[in-house]
């Protein structure tokens, strides 16, 4: 399976680097969840697509919004 490194800043402004392994390079949607699972493992399990004012990058945007992460970048290894 392929590593990927996704950047991000994290709630405190500080850039992180961290690796997850997919078969093909994740999107954002499905990067912000990735992240959502390993540093937010409860909100993870929450499906924000049931939510009013549904959106397409559902999890990108309330990872930014709600936890303050915002996704700079995916690069494979």
């Amino acid at each position: 399976m392929q590593k990927w490194k996704i950047t991000f800043v994290d709630d405190h402004g500080e850039t992180v680097e961290e690796v997850f392994e997919c078969e093909e390079c994740p999107d954002n949607e499905r990067a912000a969840k990735l992240i959502k699972a390993r540093l937010l493992p409860v909100a993870a399990e929450l499906d924000l697509n049931d939510l009013e004012g549904r959106t397409d990058d559902a999890s990108v945007k309330s990872l930014k919004t709600q936890n303050s992460i915002q996704i700079l970048g995916i690069t494979p290894i």
